[in-house]
């Protein structure tokens, strides 16, 4: 024996558990990759939801495997921990190292397991689907460990083909190679399929029954591609749904498609066919095109080019200052965008307020009568996933809409809940949390809880999560609002397992829980309205918060609402409200000419004037709200932008539309105090606007000298509710955030004054992060004990 021989250390053998988004992200084949250049033996296998790894060799090769687990990890994977166990007894000297299969066996398994999100269509697939020399040329599901569905078809973990709705295609030869072969970058790809042996496109004519189908496979593609051409709709099944698609630069396609969904204003994605296309349509930053690339592929809210090309039918965004593009996110779609040689509309395949379809036989009782055809295929779709949204903001990527791409990755919450519970979100832009431990899972985006259907959506999502994330929950967390259908669902549990949390808390709650921070803040909460702590509609609030509890500290000046929720759908009644009953501060306000030249104005566009200004007035059926949003509305119904909201926040997104980049002076604000808090006044600033408006100014100066005024009261705002606090630390969190021009403004002024300012970025700053911010306030409350 040599003497370097004899001084090496001896060989052993060490046991990890790798915890995180490890299963169905291409670990196992990763690390068997990692553990064979090191000259290591053993195992890896997934076991119930964690990966679980035997290796025997030289100390220093064991050191740097367990370095390399996490710092060359594969880019789909999100390792919370790496846990070392006693030997388990796999790993023997030159055995070389294998993948087992894979047990359900929760022995040793975290309380916690997570569900990989589907990834986006990566490079490699892509090149494979466009070469005429590739075996799977033109085949609309290829996939690797790098991309491809996950959440959306899995049936419980661990995650394997037999696990999910691919285990209806048994691998042909070719495909079984790939799966087996090391060197492959489909080793151990589950969803692996190519033409021989995946799943098939089908055509049927709109109108007709699932049974009937008219062509299978590039077939099917041709004739979608044909109506599309024709000026068609087509229902198109998607990743996580139906959708519905059309020629994006067809005014009357798009007009079309806006009947057939029932939606008649609200903005559409377009979905471009690369990179370079979305350049042509759009004024994108580098960290906005990365976003359009990275591995979630949401759709991204961008600046329109002025003269973008292809020229873009007028009613895919009217009067909305950005732009939703995306690229396609699963071969299917980048061969349909592809084929049309334009871009297309593609958006969610239901109609208003409804959730997404997933059923075959529901899509085609409820999508076929309307469309000229369904262009789906035969794989199910285990779980209902929108496309999500997001946005580059103040140089952060943030998310609007959680949903895939996104979804169901878990995050930390920075107080560990000591029980595992449920967060029911709130009424629009719905979501849940399931919370365990340190890790909160957001559900996808449900919609508006307007519905039985959504809220018949919302029960199936929570209880699969429930399942195959092993959880039963003690608690539930709601909103304070009793109308709320989650509120109300909530009530089904015992009154010693429920636990109210007030809105605007859970707004700023999620804000911070999200940036690890758990004392206190400063929290500006805007947004149309929730129920405040004293029984009253909030909606532009200051809050001093930590995780348990909030203090009020400001707020805006109160308006009533005339006839209540319908007051949120015509924003011109908003305006009549602040005119007749707003709040009295002390400061401008309209004198009785400019008054009745106002409401003269105003008569001819709101058909029930004179009842609406009787209740605002009177009060009667008119709650009073301090909300920022519903100040957006009047503002935007007085420049003769939205009489009536035909989404919500439609007011607001045209007033942000009109104000654009343009420069204009502030209008006149003020900020002053009431009965213990500093309070923004809303007539003050709307008085100006009228006189401006008066003195002949355009409209794009008044929105912009609006958002200029907005900007400076609330960081007035702000100043004074930070006396005495010692906090210096802002947290922006709301719908009202959504608005580009605003965030921006507010934030970079708020630097400036050397506070440092939190958006919120991994949740929805609107009230699709509501349910993370209640799970986060409902973790620390229990934990506080």
């Amino acid at each position: 024996m040599s003497r370097d021989a004899a001084s090496s250390p001896p060989a052993t053998a060490r046991h990890w558990q790798v915890r995180g988004t490890v299963q169905g992200v291409g670990f196992r084949p990763f690390t068997h990759r990692l553990a064979t250049e090191l000259q290591l033996s053993g195992t890896v296998r997934n076991r119930a939801g964690v990966v679980e790894i035997d290796a025997f060799g030289a100390p220093e090769a064991l050191e740097a495997f367990r370095s390399r687990l996490r710092s060359d990890a594969p880019p789909l994977a999100a390792i919370a921990e790496i846990v070392e166990l006693p030997p388990g007894g796999h790993a023997a000297p030159g055995a070389g190292f294998r993948i087992l299969a894979s047990v359900d066996d929760p022995c040793d398994a975290p309380e916690f397991v997570e569900v990989p999100p589907d990834a986006g269509l990566c490079q490699a697939c892509r090149a494979e689907v466009l070469d005429p020399a590739d075996r799977r040329h033109g085949y609309p599901f290829t996939n690797c460990t790098d991309c491809g569905p996950r959440a959306t078809i899995i049936d419980d973990l661990p995650y394997d083909r037999a696990r999910t709705s691919m285990s209806e295609f048994p691998l042909c030869p070719r495909c079984r190679a790939e799966y087996l072969d090391p060197g492959d970058r489909r080793f151990h790809a589950e969803p692996v399929a190519c033409p021989d042996c995946g799943p098939r496109l089908s055509w049927r004519p709109g109108g007709t029954l699932p049974n009937l189908q008219q062509a299978q496979g590039a077939a099917a593609l041709r004739i979608a591609l044909e109506r599309l051409a024709e000026g068609g709709v087509i229902a198109l099944k998607g990743l996580g749904g139906y959708q519905l698609v059309c020629d994006a630069t067809d005014e009357d396609a798009v007009a079309r498609l806006r009947r057939l969904k029932q939606r008649p204003d609200k903005p559409f994605a377009v979905m471009a066919e690369d990179l370079a296309q979305i350049r042509a349509l759009a004024r994108v930053s580098g960290a906005e095109q990365g976003l359009l690339a990275s591995p979630a592929r949401p759709i991204v809210l961008v600046r329109p080019a002025p003269r973008g090309r292809p020229r873009l039918a007028g009613g895919i965004a009217p009067g909305a200052p950005r732009l939703g593009l995306f690229l396609p996110t699963t071969p299917l779609h980048l061969l349909l965008v592809r084929g049309a040689g334009r871009p297309l509309v593609v958006t969610s395949g239901n109609t208003a307020d409804m959730p997404i379809i997933i059923d075959d036989l529901r899509a085609a009782q409820a999508l076929g009568p309307v469309c000229d055809g369904l262009l789906a295929h035969d794989r199910t779709i285990r779980a209902r996933y929108d496309d999500s949204v997001a946005r580059v903001v103040h140089d952060q990527p943030t998310v609007l809409r959680r949903a895939r791409g996104y979804a169901p990755e878990a995050i930390d919450l920075p107080i560990a809940a000591p029980r595992p519970l449920l967060a029911m979100g709130a009424q629009l832009k719905h979501t849940f949390t399931l919370a365990v431990g340190g890790h909160a899972v957001v559900g996808p985006h449900t919609g508006d809880l307007a519905a039985l259907a959504a809220l018949e959506a919302f029960d199936e999502a929570a209880g699969r999560m429930e399942h195959i994330h092993r959880v039963k929950p003690d608690i539930v967390v709601h909103d304070l609002h009793p109308e709320y259908l989650s509120t109300r669902a909530a009530t089904a549990w015992e009154p010693e397992r429920r636990m109210a949390v007030q809105h605007h808390h859970a707004h700023i709650a999620s804000c911070a829980a999200e940036h690890g921070i758990t004392g206190p803040v400063l929290g500006v909460a805007y947004d149309g309205l929730g129920l405040g702590g004293d029984g009253t509609l909030w909606g532009g609030e200051v809050l001093l918060a930590d995780l348990c509890a909030f203090r009020r500290l400001g707020r805006f000046g109160t308006a009533p609402m005339p006839g209540g929720e319908a007051a949120v759908r015509h924003p011109l009644r908003m305006a009549l409200g602040y005119l007749a009953g707003g709040e009295d501060l002390g400061g401008l306000r309209p004198d009785a000419e400019l008054t009745a030249g106002v409401l003269a104005g105003l008569r001819d566009r709101e058909p029930e004037y004179a009842k609406v200004l009787r209740l605002a007035a009177s009060g009667t059926r008119s709650p009073r709200v301090s909300s920022a949003g519903r100040l957006f509305d009047a503002a935007s119904a007085l420049l003769g932008l939205c009489d009536h909201a035909g989404y919500e926040g439609h007011a607001a997104v045209l007033l942000e539309g009109a104000a654009q980049d343009v420069a204009a002076d502030p209008l006149p604000w003020r900020v002053t105090e009431s009965a213990g808090l500093w309070v923004l006044d809303p007539v003050t600033t709307l008085t100006g606007l009228l006189l401006r408006r008066r003195e002949g100014a355009p409209v794009p100066e008044l929105a912009a000298a609006f958002h200029e005024a907005l900007t400076l009261a609330t960081v007035e705002l702000v100043r004074h509710c930070a006396v005495g606090t010692g906090v210096r630390t802002v947290c922006l969190s709301g719908g009202v955030w959504q608005n580009n021009r605003l965030t921006e403004s507010v934030a970079q002024a708020l630097e400036g004054d050397g506070y440092r300012v939190l958006i919120n970025q991994r949740v929805p700053t609107n009230d699709g992060g509501i349910s993370f911010g209640q799970a986060a306030v409902a973790a620390a409350r229990l934990a506080e004990g």
